[in-house]
Formats: structure tokens, sequence, C-alpha cells
């Protein structure tokens, strides 16, 4: 995979150099949140994670880069079901001051493309948490639909909360 120019940020394939950045954002407390994840991640299974995304076929992963190459986060097409053509995506940012700059709806469009255009994907969807409005304009603005509801599906702190699902299809996408 090649990198993957946008206007203000690229994508380009999780490298080593890249282990310092991602387990920081993978261990980052409002992302762990807005992702539902519970737990932290050591070194090595970040690095793990790494060659994952450098190896497998069922994926398209990136990290997402300022132009001065600073990783802020990353995107991943996953469980890709060639026979269906399908996919789900996800993804985050690692720091709350890459929050509201674009960087994500940039990164989804990109990656959405990608999976369109060179992934042979017809639909790509993804869950997102009710309390999330922000991720959901994003993810509205991209072009994905809300499908419906999967109640309650995450506890966190004790208070359980609804995720949506959302999709887009190669026929709604116009770019």
């Amino acid at each position: 995979m090649t990198k993957i120019q946008g206007e203000r940020i690229y994508l380009r394939q999780h490298e080593m150099r890249d282990k310092d950045a991602v387990l920081a954002g993978a261990n980052e407390p409002v992302g762990a949140k807005l992702t539902g994840t519970h737990g932290t991640f050591t070194m090595s299974q970040i690095e793990g994670y790494i060659e994952r995304n450098q190896t497998e076929e069922d994926r398209y992963a990136w990290v997402i880069c300022l132009d001065d190459d600073t990783v802020v986060g990353e995107v991943v097409i996953n469980e890709v079901d060639r026979d269906n053509r399908s996919a789900s995506i996800r993804i985050a940012l690692f720091d709350s001051q890459y929050f509201g700059k674009g960087y994500g709806t940039e990164a989804m469009s990109l990656a959405v493309d990608y999976g369109f255009k060179h992934g042979d994907l017809h639909r790509i969807e993804l869950g997102v948490y009710a309390f999330n409005p922000r991720a959901i304009h994003v993810y509205e603005k991209v072009g994905f639909k809300l499908e419906g509801t999967r109640r309650e599906t995450l506890l966190w702190e004790g208070e359980y909360h609804d995720e949506y699902i959302m999709s887009i299809l190669e026929t709604d996408w116009q770019k």
C-alpha cells in the first residue's frame, strides 16, 4: 500500500517507528471511552498489532499523519469479507488536541475512497456510541447512513450506552 495523500493529512501503512504513538493513543482515556475499550495495552501487544496490520489480508490499516509526519491517529478497514464485498471501518485520533480540526473527516473519506476504488468493496459499516455526536456528524458528513441501534451494548462506569450501526455503499459514494 502506498501513501494516500489528502489535503491536510495523509495515510500510510503502520511502521514499527509508530509504536510509541499507537501505544499512547490506545491507552488514552478519552479515546478509550469513545471506542468502548476497557483495559490497557502493552508495547508487546502494540508491536504485534502493527505486524498484523502489515501482513494480514483481511484489512487495510493506516496511521493518519500530518505533513510533518506527526502521527495523529489511525483508520482501519477490517473484517473484509471478499465474498460479499463488505467490511467494517474504525478510526481513532490519538489525542484530543487533534479533535475538531477535520483530520478525522478527511481520513475517513480517504479510507472509504480507497475501500471502494481499490479494495473492491460494496459496503462499509461502523458502530458508534450514542454519546459521541461529534463522530456521528463526521460519519454523516462522509456519507454514512444510520441503519439501526444496538441497545445498551456498552457498560461504561456503571451506565449502559446504545451503539448506532451506520453504513455507506459504493453507490452512495460520489467522490
